[in-house]
Parts: C-alpha cells; sequence; structure tokens
C-alpha cells in the first residue's frame, strides 16, 4: 500500500486503538526489560508504538511500504515513543540473523507474496528461545462473524460498507485457512509451530 491507500488505512486502523494497546500489553508481559522486538509490516505503526511505550522494549518494525514507515515514524514521534521503523521486504530482511526475542506480524501475512520465505525469514531473525506470532485473518470466517466484528466498532455507514468490501472481495481471499497455514508452516521448516483459530482470525506461534 502506498499513497492514499495507505492513509486510508491508517484512518480505519485508529479505530482499533484499544485492540493494538491490548496486544501490546499482552506481549510486554511476557517478555523482561530490555527486549528485542521486530514487528513484520508495521502498516502505520499502531502495535509497535504501543509496545515500545515506556521503554520496556527495544522496537524494530520493518514494512515495504515507503508511505507507511513514513507514517508510522510519525505516529511514534507524536505518541514520544522510540521505534527504528525501516523499508524492507519480509521476504528477504535486512536483517542480521538472532537478533530478536519476539517477532510479530498481526495483519499482514496475507498479503505477502513469498508466505514461505518470509517465514523462514522471521525464524532466521529470532534468537535462540525467541518467539514469533502471526495474527491474521481465516480464510473459511463466516462473513456474518465479520459483520458482527465491524458493528462494534462504530464506523460510519460509507466506512463500513468500503471496509466490509473490501474484505469480502480482498482480504478474504488472500487470507489462509487453519490447514493451509499449516502446511506452509512445514514447508518452511519452522519446528515447535502452534496454529489456533480465534475469533475472525488464528494466531501462529513458532519457537526457535
Amino acid at each position: 500500500m502506498e499513497g492514499f491507500v495507505a492513509r486510508s488505512y491508517e484512518k480505519t486502523s485508529r479505530h482499533d486503538l484499544d485492540e493494538f494497546r491490548e496486544l501490546a500489553g499482552r506481549l510486554r508481559a511476557a517478555l523482561p526489560r530490555g527486549s528485542d522486538v521486530l514487528e513484520v509490516a508495521p502498516g502505520p505503526g499502531f502495535l509497535a508504538v504501543e509496545v515500545a511505550r515506556g521503554g520496556h522494549c527495544r522496537v524494530t518494525a520493518l514494512d515495504i511500504s515507503k508511505t507507511f514507515v513514513e507514517l508510522a515514524r510519525k505516529n511514534a514521534a507524536a505518541a514520544g515513543v522510540s521505534a527504528d521503523f525501516r523499508q524492507g521486504n519480509a521476504a528477504h530482511m535486512p536483517l542480521p540473523a538472532d537478533s530478536f526475542d519476539l517477532v510479530v506480524c498481526r495483519a499482514a501475512f496475507k498479503n505477502f507474496s513469498e508466505p514461505e520465505n518470509a517465514l523462514r525469514e522471521m525464524y532466521r531473525v529470532l534468537r535462540p528461545g525467541g518467539t514469533a506470532l502471526i495474527i491474521d485473518l481465516r480464510h473459511d470466517v463466516p462473513m456474518a462473524e465479520i459483520r458482527r466484528y465491524f458493528d462494534r466498532m462504530g464506523l460510519g455507514f460509507w466506512s463500513r460498507w468500503f471496509t466490509l468490501a473490501t474484505f469480502r472481495f480482498m482480504l478474504l481471499r488472500r487470507a489462509y485457512t487453519k490447514p493451509e497455514m499449516e502446511k506452509l508452516l512445514q514447508s518452511a521448516g519452522i519446528p515447535h509451530r502452534a496454529v489456533e483459530a480465534t475469533g475472525i482470525g488464528m494466531e501462529v506461534r513458532f519457537a526457535k
């Protein structure tokens, strides 16, 4: 995403700030102070900013979109937090091996053009003992469940219509089922893995 599309996504994502804060708190609680965290495809950076609050963790974030990197840096500056936002491809990370205690990817994995390579790269940059968490949409989630999810967000009519259309005709088509995700992990050679269905999505965890 670049330009207008990326900026529109940022506006929609702001409705999820409570979810970002809840997830960030969960991630920080599981990490010792001073841990290194990588967010892959952070978009406008809301989750990375929340993880970085209070200086509990050192946060790096990598996104292929120049616009998202610019937006994320502005959001971090506005929040007064320190986070390193870089431009780069998830399938070919310009990052050294064994560098991070946690790698997290939220709502982006389904869009990767080289998903197996992205999984291998996430595993490569993890430190021994580190963990990775991927949170994304499930392909087989019923549209009725998605409608209920957006009803709770309180979007305006046109924002809700546009977002639902995006989910139905774009995002759901790209998303994986749980068996498909398990097959990808196996093909990528990822050990110690688990895939769990959660609400309209799924959580994928693996360790090094």
